[in-house]
């Protein structure tokens, strides 16, 4: 890890008024870049990410939620009560001293604080002001003023309807809060962009961050695909797609191009598949997967490790790779070399949080 001088974001301060993870991860972000980070919460019970659950307890033997955890390594914090027009007069008095301010409410609830853009700027005018709400602030929507956690722009845009399973409802949140990761990453490049901006006019600005928007570039293909006049089911894509059972676990496979099936074929011990009419098209693949493929690679892989089989395979070209639940990740090498997953003493002393 290099020495904070040397992180590109030393010198930058940042406001954070923020709650759960569609800001706080973001300012996490910036954290490990440098910047210094001061939270802004309530002094009976702090941000609700605190009383979230699951929950440890912390050193004082009050519960601390998974959420708050996950979100705030490297971050100060200091207690306001913004309800109260002494700790609104304190917010004003701290704005100076401060590049950025970001916040996570819904639209309107900082105007009604007297802490809106409009009055922090003329306090502040190189202030960067960073809103994440579920429909935005700047642009109309009939939607504004509802509350929303990730699930609703996940929904909303699209994220469910792609690639439907027959017979069964979405599986809601897979990719865990993706409307609040994604919310993030966009709302730390609008800080970077309004910052840079900064340097070179003098003048601070907002940036406006909705969710929604964020989900539907992320998932960009639902729109896309309806446009091409396909739809969003797995027939959609032809190829192979899917995940096979090894000797531990599951591993991927992805094959999409002539010259990978060639070399999956071969490496899995099926080099007559090349000269088969059912496997001449991206389509027979896909439409034969489940009825000959997974067979074949299933009894190819009953010996091999899902890491083992993987790597045979991307050796071969193949684009494979294990299905990781959380003891590989933290066995994996690349995890470990890359440090990804910090291992933090429990204030409890019952082990590990990670």
């Amino acid at each position: 890890m290099p020495d904070r001088t040397d992180l590109p974001l030393e010198g930058v301060r940042i406001l954070a008024i923020e709650q759960m993870q569609a800001a706080p991860f973001a300012t996490q972000l910036l954290a490990h870049l440098g910047a210094e980070v001061v939270k802004v919460e309530h002094p009976k019970g702090g941000e609700s990410g605190r009383s979230a659950v699951p929950a440890i307890p912390d050193v004082d033997g009050r519960p601390t939620g998974a959420t708050f955890l996950r979100n705030n390594l490297g971050k100060k914090s200091v207690a306001i009560d913004l309800k109260s027009p002494k700790g609104v007069e304190l917010v004003k008095q701290l704005l100076p001293h401060y590049d950025v301010v970001v916040e996570n409410f819904k639209p309107g609830t900082m105007e009604r604080l007297g802490l809106g853009y409009d009055v922090l700027e003329k306090i502040h005018p190189p202030l960067v002001y960073v809103a994440v709400s579920g429909f935005g602030s700047l642009l109309k929507s009939p939607y504004q003023h509802w509350p929303a956690y990730a699930v609703l722009p996940e929904a909303m845009g699209g994220f469910y309807s792609f690639r439907p399973e027959p017979g069964r409802p979405p599986n809601i949140q897979v990719a865990g809060a993706l409307g609040d990761i994604s919310s993030s990453l966009f709302a730390a490049i609008g800080m970077l962009a309004a910052l840079q901006g900064r340097r070179r006019t003098g003048h601070g600005q907002k940036v406006d961050v909705a969710m929604l928007d964020c989900i539907i570039a992320m998932m960009d293909m639902v729109p896309f695909n309806h446009s091409l006049g396909i739809d969003n089911s797995i027939k959609a894509w032809p190829g192979i797609l899917s995940a096979f059972d090894a000797s531990d676990g599951l591993f991927v496979i992805q094959v999409g191009r002539e010259h990978q099936f060639e070399a999956f074929a071969k490496a899995i011990g099926h080099p007559e598949w090349l000269e088969d009419e059912r496997f001449a098209t991206r389509e027979g693949w896909r439409d034969h997967t489940h009825t000959v493929i997974r067979e074949a690679v299933e009894a190819w892989a009953a010996d091999k490790t899902k890491l083992e089989a993987s790597s045979i395979l991307a050796d071969a070209g193949v684009v494979s790779g294990p299905s990781y639940e959380a003891a590989d990740l933290l066995e994996d090498e690349h995890v470990q070399s890359h440090d990804m997953i910090l291992r933090i003493p429990r204030p409890d002393g019952e082990g590990e949080v990670h």
